[in-house]
């Protein structure tokens, strides 16, 4: 891995610092306080002020010493209080929105949303985040519900701190969870991720694509043998730029491509928010086999790990993490949120097929094209009569790749399909059962059996035809 995502860490509002651990009640943070101390409750004394300053920089500093960047969620989209908060103590009413009664108005769906657009405020955010980056060493920001905030605001953010370390990363939720106030064109939602300068959105369009509309637990999606959600798939595995062979009619949500390029794409299947994709399997297929399901959750692991743009796991994806079917548990204890390590052991086959995946990631970037225009060039999906296949060739040595030719066919079918392949030699790197950068075998015919809900991904030195 390459970051760690860290749930929200400055002072939050929910927990009683004052309460040793045991009698104080959890949450993930995202009612902020002081956007700038870091949260006591984590800290060894939280009387202490030099204790939980002292040891989220050496918590920074572990993570930079394993070769790991931290990421730190930030929400300064709303506050814990609204009338008693600190901004508005300050200057009443001046860090908010107001509706067109002059009440707060709510686009957080937590009592009131801060007006970026504000210079005061504004000002505040950048300061913020360029302080977390200079005194704390951060490495990047997720953005908690991106889309109230407006576009010149997150850019300025993104200008602040390439004068600290261009490198830093910067994504958010490019959506709401209420009507804002703010104009949408001005306001830095997903469909606006192009006017943003190096700065990501997450893809629901992928993430539902896959596994079914997130507010529906018993919906299915491609992994599941839904049909219907070819293109909203495509779109995903194109990074959300421009592809000619994406009909955007038919994407679930997104009518059109949202990204300049594919660093601005988030691909994923599961994060924090809703259930684990293991316990959304159990929901929406549950009807299947465990062994069907469990394909199904390294089918989308798969999938995500081999598109375009910036693959995104929610940590314990890879062990079949579940919160005991908690879909919101913001507020539940460790037995819910925790990582039980054991699952390691016990889902050895899909953690040792996460990691390959990982690796061959790493060594073959034609999966991690930079440009729009390369993804075009060099990535052809290829038509086929199943709603539930996809396939596509990653040709001529991609982004430099030493594989010259790579062929990825996804089935999300719960039946074998037969997929026409190009009759040269053909290296399987990922197949049904296991992952291998250096490959499982090979094969030359001119039909491939894929089994139901699996990936194959294989790769050539010959010349293969293209289709365009």
């Amino acid at each position: 891995m390459t970051h760690v995502h860290l749930l929200p860490v400055f002072d939050f509002r929910s927990i009683d610092e004052r309460l040793p651990m045991e009698k104080a009640p959890y949450n993930w943070g995202y009612d902020p306080q002081n956007y700038n101390v870091p949260e006591g409750s984590y800290a060894t004394d939280p009387f202490d002020g030099a204790a939980r300053i002292r040891e989220f920089k050496q918590m920074v500093q572990a993570m930079h010493a394993s070769g790991l960047r931290v990421v730190m969620d930030v929400v300064y989209n709303h506050t814990g209080w609204t009338e008693e908060a600190l901004f508005n103590q300050l200057v009443p009413g001046y860090y908010y929105r107001q509706d067109d009664k002059g009440g707060f108005s709510n686009a957080s769906a937590c009592g009131n949303e801060i007006a970026s657009e504000r210079a005061m405020v504004r000002k505040f955010i950048v300061e913020s985040v360029v302080y977390w980056a200079k005194e704390y060493h951060i490495d990047g920001f997720r953005f908690d519900l991106m889309g109230i905030h407006d576009l010149e605001t997150m850019n300025a953010v993104r200008k602040a701190l390439d004068q600290v370390d261009p490198s830093i990363f910067i994504y958010g939720e490019g959506w709401t969870a209420g009507g804002s106030p703010l104009p949408d064109s001005l306001r830095a939602l997903k469909a606006n991720t192009f006017k943003l300068d190096r700065i990501a959105a997450f893809s629901d369009e992928f993430r539902d694509g896959l596994r079914g509309h997130v507010f529906s637990p018993t919906d299915t999606g491609f992994i599941s043998g839904k049909p219907g959600l070819k293109q909203s798939v495509q779109f995903g595995i194109a990074g959300a730029v421009f592809h000619p062979q994406v009909d955007y009619s038919q994407v679930n949500y997104s009518k059109a491509p949202c990204a300049n390029e594919p660093t601005q794409a988030i691909n994923y299947a599961s994060c924090h928010d809703n259930h684990t994709l293991w316990d959304r399997l159990a929901l929406s297929a549950g009807k299947k086999s465990r062994g069907l399901r469990f394909r199904m959750q390294k089918l989308a692991m798969a999938m995500v790990l081999s598109s375009q743009g910036v693959p995104f796991l929610h940590a314990g994806s890879e062990i079949l993490r579940t919160k005991q079917g908690v879909e919101n548990s913001f507020e539940s204890p460790d037995s819910i949120n925790q990582i039980n390590w054991a699952w390691k052991e016990t889902n050895a086959e899909l953690f040792d097929y996460v990691q390959a995946l990982i690796t061959i990631r790493k060594l073959h970037p034609a999966f991690r094209m930079p440009t729009a225009s390369m993804i075009r060039e060099r990535l052809t999906f290829v038509e086929h009569e199943s709603e539930n296949v996809i396939s596509y060739v990653l040709t001529d040595h991609a982004n430099g790749d030493s594989w010259k030719n790579i062929m990825v066919i996804f089935n999300g079918s719960p039946e074998y399909q037969g997929v026409a392949v190009p009759p040269v030699n053909w290296t399987i790197a990922v197949n049904v059962d296991a992952a291998h950068p250096e490959g499982l075998g090979t094969f030359r015919a001119y039909n491939l059996l894929v089994p139901a809900y699996s990936a194959i991904v294989m790769f050539t030195q010959e010349d293969i035809l293209r289709r365009d």
